[in-house]
């Protein structure tokens, strides 16, 4: 079953909205605590309450520290070591929580013409911003790995001071983080952070409209502001998505500048994801360049999975599907003695009657390894043993 999360930025997002919309889902403070617990950072506690922003009740959440730094400065080697370090957080959080700060460092490092290495986190670097963005990998955890969705985020305008000085809204380095999505230039005052973009941009598509999904849960996470022209509110609808796709399904991409390890990981990524067959065949594209043509054979339900992994994973601009009909053996495995050792063979039959049969080549090749004979000979000799009625 896919789970889908959808996050509307009705007033704006910041890290600690999305861990409030997450609580609102039903993920509970203590689970996001027990989870966190394993940062080395100086001493935090969420404090959870309810709130109203525009008659629209909802979780409002504060990191709260017992003693605050006065001037929080963190390289991002510094923080990727405390993530690294934190054997609480599932691989899956850390992979994500790297790739936000990541994010948020690439942005700072283009805004201000330098490397990442010699970007010093400010108010991200707090502690409160390291809870926030970790909290919200581990809340996509407890929500059972979603596919996250997001409309266009409100940006907001006016200025705003920060560690720099006073700054434009949106912020440099929001901006900088939204470049390529669609966003919304409106509202007053700072609609989303930062880290509330570094966490769209990473963990979402944003502007991608969701699958056809069933809503089980809405969540509110209110922020702090309270806007006059908005409800200061990030709203999330979790569900499952509806399998319409049956039967099988073909999926292809054109590709012309791909490498052949890319291809051969390419095949080997699809069928463990869950697809039945998958192939690659030689082309000649637009110009007279050479390519290749990747074709997937999957069953309906998985096809989303399959279309979503050939556009993240591979060079290609799109991909298209067409449903196909087949026609296939009934199959089953007998054991044969050859004089070698024993080896499987697979037969296809059709209304009982055998019509093809093929030695398992890994049996075949460890005993052709073992006993120092040819490959073939085990092979053929797999065939034999079958028999004429095989």
């Amino acid at each position: 079953m896919r789970k889908i999360l959808y996050l509307e930025p009705v007033g704006g997002i910041a890290g600690d909205m999305f861990l409030a919309a997450g609580v609102d889902l039903g993920v509970t403070p203590e689970a996001i605590a027990q989870a966190l617990s394993g940062l080395k950072v100086p001493g935090w506690k969420l404090a959870v309450s309810r709130a109203v922003r525009h008659a629209i009740s909802g979780t409002h959440l504060d990191v709260v520290l017992d003693e605050r730094e006065a001037h929080p400065h963190r390289a991002y080697s510094d923080i990727r070591q405390l993530i690294e370090a934190a054997d609480t957080l599932s691989p899956r959080a850390k992979e994500r929580a790297l790739a936000v700060f990541r994010a948020i460092g690439e942005a700072e490092a283009k805004v201000h013409g330098v490397s990442i290495d010699a970007i010093h986190f400010h108010e991200v670097g707090a502690v409160d911003s390291i809870v926030d963005i970790c909290g919200a990998a581990v809340v996509l955890d407890l929500l059972g790995d979603p596919e996250v969705y997001a409309a266009p985020p409100p940006l907001g305008s006016g200025t705003i001071r920060v560690a720099h000085g006073n700054m434009p809204i949106p912020v440099p380095a929001t901006l900088e983080l939204l470049r390529d999505v669609p966003v919304r230039f409106e509202g007053v005052g700072e609609l989303t952070t930062p880290t509330g973009a570094a966490l769209l941009k990473v963990l979402a598509r944003i502007g991608q409209p969701p699958p056809d999904f069933i809503v089980e849960r809405i969540g509110y996470g209110v922020g702090t502001k309270d806007f006059k022209d908005r409800p200061n509110v990030l709203r999330a609808a979790m569900g499952r998505a509806e399998a319409r796709a049956e039967g099988l399904w073909v999926v292809e991409a054109n590709l012309d500048d791909s490498t052949p390890q890319l291809l051969g990981y390419l095949l080997e990524h699809v069928l463990g994801k869950g697809a039945l067959d998958a192939w690659v065949v030689p082309a000649t594209m637009k110009k007279a360049r050479p390519g290749h043509v990747l074709s997937v054979l999957v069953e309906g339900g998985k096809k989303e999975t399959v279309v979503d992994t050939l556009l993240r994973e591979s060079t290609t601009l799109g991909v298209r599907s067409y449903a196909v009909e087949r026609t296939a053996l009934e199959r089953d495995w007998v054991e044969v003695e050859t004089p070698w050792g024993k080896v499987r063979v697979k037969r296809g039959l059709r209304n009982g009657v055998v019509l093809n049969a093929h030695p398992e080549f890994e049996d075949c090749r460890k005993v052709a390894e073992a006993s120092g004979v040819p490959l073939k000979q085990v092979m053929a000799a797999a065939l034999a043993a079958l028999g004429p009625g095989r």
